[in-house]
């Protein structure tokens, strides 16, 4: 049986006005580092399996801060009908807020389908940093059936469309060297900042396999491939303290 569920959070200046949870998406506030709330993403179930929609929305008001995380990774399964699961991920991020989207890795396990979209909306003077991870199989089995896309407006201008599909049935060529060289770990940091308009980053090479590009607005992208998640985490962490010097810890 498929599950249908949403979870919504939304942080002021006050703190956490709205902390909505539903199925397999328990929010929980947890314990801030620094300024602002803090939330994490705590699984209440097995989620998610092929079949469910989930979806799972955060906004930030303007002058608020605030940081989602998740206790542990998340990890696609396949369900009894082989249908594909859904996985919507909507930011909104007002006027001087700051917002930290930072989960654990998503695992697509072997015989999984799942489709994740990510939309992200940005006022002018918001600040992000956005961290997606994703493993392909656990350790020692084929990997699942993964699409994931990201799409990122700031102003109303779209800053950021990028989709990757891997796994049985996805786009022959998905495993070769333009794309992932038969890595198993694949991900993305990207941090937004007005502060970049006047000076941003230079591209950097962070190592064989990662690299830094500022793009066309106040942002720098960093992508990785790595053998497993422990390798990719580094790389992306040495992005972050390249990016976002006062953000690394």
């Amino acid at each position: 049986m498929s599950i249908e569920a949403r979870a919504r959070v939304v942080a002021d200046r006050t703190g956490l006005p709205v902390l909505v949870s539903d199925g397999p998406l328990a929010l929980r506030r947890t314990r801030a580092i620094g300024p602002g709330s803090k939330v994490t993403v705590v699984g209440a179930m097995s989620a998610p399996l092929g079949g469910d929609r989930l979806a799972i929305e955060a906004e930030v008001c303007e002058g608020a801060r605030l940081t989602v995380d998740s206790a542990a990774a998340t990890i696609a399964l396949p369900g009894p009908t082989g249908e594909h699961a859904l996985y919507d991920v909507t930011l909104k991020a007002g006027e001087n807020s700051v917002l930290h989207w930072l989960p654990e890795q998503l695992v697509a396990a072997r015989g999984s389908i799942l489709h994740q979209r990510t939309r992200v909306h940005l006022a002018p003077g918001a600040r992000l940093v956005l961290r997606e991870e994703q493993i392909l199989g656990r350790h020692g089995e084929e990997p699942g059936t993964l699409v994931t896309r990201l799409t990122v407006h700031r102003s109303g201008s779209l800053l950021l469309d990028t989709e990757l599909a891997c796994g049985p049935g996805a786009p022959g060529g998905w495993d070769g060297p333009a794309v992932l060289a038969g890595h198993r770990a694949v991900g993305q940091l990207l941090v937004v900042d007005p502060a970049y308009a006047d000076k941003p980053p230079e591209p950097l090479v962070l190592g064989p396999t990662a690299v830094l590009v500022p793009l066309d607005g106040p942002a720098v992208l960093v992508t990785a491939v790595a053998t497993d998640a422990r390798a990719l985490r580094k790389l992306l962490d040495d992005g972050l303290a390249v990016a976002a010097p006062d953000l690394h810890r």
